[in-house]
């Protein structure tokens, strides 16, 4: 009786499918996504077209 109202409990859709808190997957989705989220700031920061100044000192 109680196995049947728990398993409906976790029936998640839409996002809420991938990142929940409830499952393994799903935490490992929110890892995934914060580690990914974290390289793309670094390579955009890095990788970003450097200015020369305007003016260059002699």
């Amino acid at each position: 009786m109680a196995g049947s109202e728990t398993d409906a409990q976790f029936q998640f859709t839409g996002v809420k499918k991938y990142f929940n808190s409830y499952t393994l997957t799903g935490r490992m989705n929110y890892i995934l996504a914060t580690y990914g989220s974290i390289a793309l700031i670094i390579l955009y920061f890095k990788l970003r077209s450097k200015k020369t100044p305007a003016v260059k000192a002699t």
